[in-house]
């Protein structure tokens, strides 16, 4: 095998491991949306994502940010408001849970 054919199938090994890596690393995403009234519409407010030490999240306006031990406490930052109900949504399931 010529020297650059070597190179190229070690750089596609490397960037194939390097790409699953990064994918059995990947936070999960999940979106903060508040439901009006019983399934009239809906809006998401806040996008964040959990990390193995915690979760983020961070308004749709950009005015706030939030450094939380679990996912599900991004709720308690959704200002209660009469007829809506706030729900967290994972952008992707995950199998492990």
């Amino acid at each position: 095998m010529n020297q650059q054919l070597t190179d190229d199938l070690r750089n596609v090994d490397f960037t194939t491991l390097v790409s699953r890596f990064v994918t059995d690393q990947a936070p999960r995403v999940f979106a903060v949306v508040v439901e009006y009234g019983e399934q009239t519409d809906a809006e998401i407010i806040g996008w964040g994502m959990e990390l193995p030490c915690g979760a983020y999240m961070v308004t749709t306006d950009g005015r706030n940010q939030y450094v939380l031990t679990e996912p599900e406490h991004a709720l308690r930052y959704v200002h209660s408001r009469t007829n809506t109900t706030p729900h967290l949504v994972w952008a992707t399931p995950n199998p492990d849970k």
